[in-house]
């Protein structure tokens, strides 16, 4: 059985006034809900069990899930609304709601994309967490093996280099850049136990990956979209006429036009 998490508890800042007044998650993009496009692109993988975390405007996504009979799929809520735990405090205080030992997929819900999602998830096999990577501009990369071994992160701005590797050289690793998609053991729950309730995903793998085997997957032709600003919502296309919604494919096209 395949299981996901939806970390959809952010802020939203960059989405402002927006998220003045709504949750990011339940932000439209095409006619549909962030979450819903999120949810829908789950289940087309084969997901039939899901947790989602809450922090701004919680009632909100729990009376819009309720609404919509969770989207025909198992759907436990993590609530985190009396204190924001980041990505790897989500994740552990999640620990208890997932039903199988099975590798859990996680997904920004602010991200959309035209990976297969199912060839990814079964790519993790063994290994102990797959972080979705690209190669794309910016100014924080992971850095990995010739292997695809997480082995560190660098700010090609500040020269700023993390790593368990203390000789590492950023110029003979692999620069990529994480892409809010990444597939997780629960084997790696027992590693959390000694950090505190509110830490980043991408620390904790820095701080394991030199014990446990944490991988990058570059999916070639890529195309990926962070929908969690302000002016790039604005150059989304809208439904015409008769259309109810637009697929993330289509949307991904439409910005390939521009």
């Amino acid at each position: 059985m395949m299981q996901a998490m939806i970390f959809a508890a952010g802020l939203g800042t960059r989405l402002k006034p927006l998220t003045d007044s709504i949750p990011k998650a339940l932000v439209e993009v095409g006619g549909q809900t962030l979450l819903q496009r999120t949810i829908e692109r789950l289940k087309a993988c084969g997901v039939n069990s899901m947790v989602i975390n809450v922090h701004h405007f919680a009632p909100a996504i729990v009376e819009y899930l309720r609404d919509n009979n969770n989207f025909g799929v198992e759907i436990e809520v993590s609530d985190e609304t009396c204190y924001l735990l980041d990505t790897g405090g989500g994740l552990k205080k999640a620990a208890n709601l997932f039903k199988t030992n099975a590798n859990v997929l996680i997904h920004n819900v602010d991200i959309i994309s035209n990976v297969d999602l199912k060839t990814f998830y079964n790519h993790q096999g063994q290994c102990d967490a797959l972080l979705l990577v690209s190669q794309r501009q910016t100014k924080r990369y992971l850095l990995f093996n010739d292997d695809m071994r997480l082995v560190g992160w660098t700010n090609v701005e500040t020269g700023e280099v993390r790593s368990p590797y203390p000789n590492l050289n950023p110029q003979n690793c692999k620069k990529l850049a994480f892409a809010g998609i990444h597939s997780f053991s629960p084997k790696l729950f027992a590693r959390m136990d000694n950090y505190p309730d509110k830490f980043g995903i991408i620390d904790f793998y820095l701080d394991q990956c030199a014990q446990h085997d944490i991988r990058g997957y570059e999916q070639h032709n890529l195309q990926l979209l962070d929908v969690g600003k302000l002016n790039t919502l604005e150059r989304l296309p809208k439904p015409k006429d008769g259309e109810t919604s637009i697929s993330d494919i289509g949307i991904l096209q439409h910005l390939n036009t521009l």
